[in-house]
């Protein structure tokens, strides 16, 4: 149901060709550097400008954009941003399933100014991780037990693949970090954008398969801990899985450890249940950035439904902060341990 966040315990890279007035070897550069890597350049004068975060295709913080599940589904990537469209488990207000091309436009500027997160000192997209935007899981609007497997499926196909950079070292004792999956490989991170609260039911089980059961935060107006015969009355099998009794569901295969729940964003229209009463959204990005060494193996942003948002684009512009954030909480954070 309504949430913004649930944590799991392109750049346009302007190759900048330059001209050289003479054959000074101290001076050449590479015909393939790139003045700045990170952000977009305006055709003509090789600076960043405004212009450069509105033009282009619109992937999330401009980052690259892989075919994860089509021609390049043999390229490995250390985190990738992964839209699931899906919106027919909800019990009031659809449209999230244009959350994710919503969330990729209020992005747009993540990167402008370079993108360095001050209160945790990091910036993600300098981090050394290849991070990239995988686009979006082709989920049916026809057939929600379809649909629910082709996201497991998407996620999965993802998950599965081993990680571009290796963990390096333990940064207090020295050590080689070993990791955390359950078959000893070092696999990559997903952020998925959502779609409604129904599809963290595929993820989990998609996560399972890798970590095993879980620990969950999950900020959210709501539990979503219903019983099928309580939320919806289960007229049928797959209508006892919806955006209101997914945890129930994930409870009773073992995919979660245990969790906390507390409220979500205030003044945030744009989402399927609204709630008034929550936080800012700059409390909800202090109490984010607390996290600050967890280890985050995955996340999502679910239930915004760009059709219920103000002009200014409040509610996308907030979701992809509160990404921004867990962003860099993993980049600081590698998914590893020192062997015992």
């Amino acid at each position: 149901m309504q949430s913004f966040t649930r944590l799991f315990a392109l750049v346009s890279l302007a190759a900048c060709v330059i001209a050289h007035e003479d054959h000074d070897h101290d001076t050449q550069l590479p015909l393939d550097y790139v003045r700045f890597p990170y952000q977009a350049a305006y055709p003509g004068d090789n600076e960043v400008t405004a212009d450069s975060i509105f033009s282009g295709i619109t992937t999330f913080a401009r980052l690259p954009w892989v075919q994860c599940l089509g021609k390049d589904k043999d390229v490995s990537f250390d985190v990738a941003f992964l839209g699931a469209p899906f919106d027919t488990g909800t019990s009031y207000r659809p449209g999230a399933r244009f959350g994710p091309a919503g969330i990729r436009a209020g992005s747009r500027r993540l990167t402008l100014y370079g993108g360095y997160n001050v209160p945790l000192e990091v910036n993600p997209f300098r981090s050394g991780l290849k991070i990239v935007d995988c686009g979006d899981i082709p989920v049916t609007p026809y057939d929600n037990k379809f649909a629910i497997k082709q996201i497991e499926d998407g996620h999965k196909a993802l998950l599965h693949r081993p990680a571009f950079s290796p963990l390096g070292n333990d940064s207090l004792t020295g050590q080689p970090l070993q990791p955390l999956s359950l078959d000893g490989r070092s696999h990559p991170r997903i952020i998925t954008l959502g779609g409604d609260h129904t599809i963290v039911l595929p993820l989990l089980r998609s996560i399972y398969s890798v970590y095993g059961a879980i620990s969950v935060i999950h900020f959210d107006s709501h539990l979503d801990t219903w019983k099928p015969q309580v939320f919806g009355g289960a007229p049928s099998d797959q209508a006892a899985i919806n955006h209101g009794t997914y945890f129930y569901w994930a409870s009773q295969e073992g995919l979660i450890k245990n969790g906390l729940t507390p409220l979500t964003p205030h003044s945030r229209p744009a989402t399927g249940t609204p709630e008034t009463g929550g936080w800012s959204t700059r409390e909800l990005r202090e109490i984010l950035r607390g996290l600050d060494g967890l280890h985050i193996v995955s996340a999502d942003i679910v239930e915004v439904a760009p059709a219920y948002d103000t002009n200014a684009e409040l509610t996308t512009m907030a979701a992809a902060d509160v990404l921004y954030e867990v962003l860099s909480v993993m980049a600081k954070t590698p998914l590893g341990k020192v062997s015992a």
